[in-house]
């Protein structure tokens, strides 16, 4: 049960990572190595632990994850974000699910949408954005033909299977993240936001045939260092989800599938989701808001047909 700590960071999260490398110096199983990928031209953090070592890499939440990782010599990795909590027992926690469920990746379940209230929940699943499933034993999270995600509404289990996942912290086999060629989609850093880069990654984990467990009982606690108040956030968060939306769609379901019918039910499923969008700005006078959208969309469909994307290799189904 050798590992190897990877952690991407701008380094500004201060106390926040603090505390994150303090829940590593008292794991149960202690990391063989912790790297510290830190982006070009930011200081390195004072907080440590006298255990990192700290790599110059481009900027970018894809950029600084989707890396060679030659540097790592053990067969597994723990990857993380730099503002996390979590027990001393977590990673040998993990170890032992990963075993007895015979899968290849773990992830917690750090942002909970099974609490999510009535009100939200009615709403996201009238827009096709997010569905709550209330009978499911075993998924926890699961791709939509619209590009968003449904969720497990009671998990009463300590894992599920799932498809999708939060990408703060996740543990798998070197070989097996390398295998699913993250570098292919740092489109999805061409944003302010790089909006689903998570849902990208586990997802074509998941088309590749690896079993992704999704811990729900696990004591996390995220600190949330990613605060941001700029001016215009809002309009960036929505141009980057519909520009995301609209790539992720084509790329991963449209290609992806080989049956005619459920193609044929994916474009009503994503009609359906951008009609509905584009729908409610106008119905509520929010004209700057619908032409975000719609440039999103469009800018997305500009880029499926752009020579960049061709070049791309087509994501292969096991």
């Amino acid at each position: 049960m050798e590992y190897t700590v990877v952690i991407r960071t701008l380094g500004k999260a201060g106390e926040k990572y603090q505390t994150m490398l303090d829940s590593l110096k008292v794991q149960t199983i202690p990391p063989q190595k912790i790297f510290v990928y830190i982006a070009e031209g930011y200081p390195i953090p004072k907080e440590t632990i006298d255990e990192e070592r700290y790599i110059y890499v481009k900027k970018g939440m894809v950029a600084q994850r989707a890396l060679p990782y030659s540097e790592v010599e053990t067969e597994y990795m723990l990857f993380l974000d730099d503002d996390l909590a979590f027990p001393p027992d977590t990673v040998e926690r993990m170890f032992q699910l990963l075993k007895e469920h015979n899968a290849d990746v773990i992830s917690p379940d750090i942002f909970p949408n099974a609490q999510r209230p009535l009100k939200s929940e009615l709403m996201m699943t009238i827009s096709g954005r997010m569905r709550a499933r209330r009978f499911d034993k075993i998924w926890g999270y699961k791709v939509m033909r619209t590009g968003g995600y449904s969720y497990n509404k009671y998990p009463c289990k300590e894992v599920y299977f799932s498809q999708t996942n939060a990408g703060a912290c996740f543990l798998c086999r070197k070989k097996d993240f390398l295998s699913i060629h993250l570098e292919d989609e740092l489109w999805l850093d061409s944003t302010s936001y790089p909006l689903g880069e998570d849902q990208v990654m586990y997802y074509k984990m998941y088309l590749k045939g690896m079993k992704i467990l999704t811990w729900y009982k696990n004591g996390f606690v995220h600190l949330d260092a990613g605060g941001n108040t700029s001016p215009g956030k809002k309009q960036k968060l929505i141009y980057a989800d519909f520009r995301f939306k609209t790539i992720f769609w084509y790329r991963f379901i449209w290609q992806c599938e080989k049956s005619l019918l459920i193609k044929l039910w994916s474009i009503v499923c994503i009609i359906y989701t951008f009609g509905f969008a584009l729908g409610i700005s106008l119905l509520k006078g929010e004209w700057n808001i619908f032409q975000l959208k719609r440039d999103a969309i469009k800018e997305g469909i500009a880029f499926i047909h752009s020579e960049s994307y061709k070049k791309l290799p087509k994501v292969c189904v096991s």
